[in-house]
């Protein structure tokens, strides 16, 4: 078995993070928070362009998936980059419609696959929020075995990133499929979601990492840069290691979802949703999510109080960490999946 990326799929990171570094995220970003989603949408488009959102989506709707490797390797790069929008959520809703098939399949996974179509969902299980529904062409929910359509984003509540809004979608809806098959594509489309936010966070702490280790090399106390003392090395690699050991749970993750894909019988949407690979993408969760919030402390405490400032992007990074940690299940629901799973 091979467990290290192929160059195909590096060359695939190094591409996204290419485009992204030009793309000037935090400028999106803070269009994102006050409401304007031009910019954030038009970047979207040249991600669909570089088949980011046809990784979750089969190839009979127009996609290239599901393949959770280089899922993983794209969201990482988001994650690194701060992109805004409803990416977990778009990547889940590729798995959920897919397993539900029919019309409600062939109508929006299409639009998924090319950046047409961005989605936001909420799942039994989860919360009651669908992030960015605002920004959203769509926001489905899952009820029991009913998937509907909800007939509005609702009301936003408040969110710790506010380029991360929370939304509960108005009630209602007349349901778009059910049966069955919906339990168990929101079972897959909530490991699908976890797991992509998973590797989102993973980025996340990298950035918040990178730029604390370049900050220090510059700011100097006593007459040398702070980044010589014992104390701040040591915080630095307790960071460093926080991070590469979630790494490995992260892509285990992957090639347990990707087993899913090519066990008989799995059907084109099935991507997750057994014990095994839920078990594998709650521990890469937790660790990637406790190791972004870890980068976050750091970098906060490091910063010191220039940390704090609006005018910093990294503030947005920052404000990011918690939120994924939390989001698609919390440090203790995943803890308690891994040792039921």
């Amino acid at each position: 078995m091979r467990f290290l990326l192929t160059d195909e799929q590096r060359e695939f990171g190094r591409s996204l993070d290419a485009l992204l570094t030009a793309a000037d995220t935090p400028a999106i970003l803070r269009a994102w928070a006050a409401g304007d989603h031009g910019p954030g949408r038009a970047l979207w488009g040249r991600l669909a362009d570089a088949g980011v959102f046809a990784l979750a989506v089969p190839e009979a709707y127009g996609g290239v998936g599901p393949l959770p490797v280089e899922a993983a390797v794209a969201c990482v790069e988001l994650g690194r980059h701060a992109v805004p929008g409803p990416v977990a959520e778009t990547l889940a809703a590729g798995v959920l419609l897919a397993g539900a098939g029919g019309p409600v399949a062939e109508e929006w996974l299409p639009g998924i696959a090319s950046g047409a179509t961005v989605v936001s969902l909420t799942l039994e299980g989860y919360g009651p929020y669908a992030p960015d529904a605002d920004a959203a062409d769509a926001v489905f929910t899952v009820t029991g075995d009913e998937l509907r359509l909800a007939p509005g984003p609702g009301e936003p509540s408040a969110s710790a990133d506010p380029a991360r809004r929370l939304f509960r979608p108005e009630p209602g809806g007349a349901p778009v499929a059910k049966g069955p098959a919906i339990r168990a594509a929101a079972r897959a489309a909530g490991d699908t979601a976890a797991f992509a936010t998973a590797a989102l966070a993973l980025g996340c702490g990298e950035e918040l990492l990178r730029a604390t280790v370049a900050y220090v090399k510059q700011r100097t106390q006593f007459g040398v840069p702070v980044g010589s003392f014992q104390a701040v090395k040591h915080r630095l690699a307790d960071t460093l290691l926080g991070l590469e050991f979630a790494r490995p749970l992260l892509y285990g993750a992957a090639v347990e979802l990707a087993s899913e894909v090519s066990r008989p019988g799995a059907g084109t949407g099935s991507a997750a949703g057994s014990p095994g690979a839920g078990a594998a993408v709650a521990a890469a969760k937790v660790a990637a999510g406790e190791a972004g919030y870890a980068a976050a402390r750091t970098a906060l405490q490091l910063h010191g109080a220039i940390g704090y400032t609006e005018e910093l992007d990294l503030a947005w990074w920052l404000r990011r960490a918690r939120p994924l940690r939390n989001a698609w299940g919390t440090p203790s629901a995943c803890r308690a999946r891994v040792l039921a799973g």
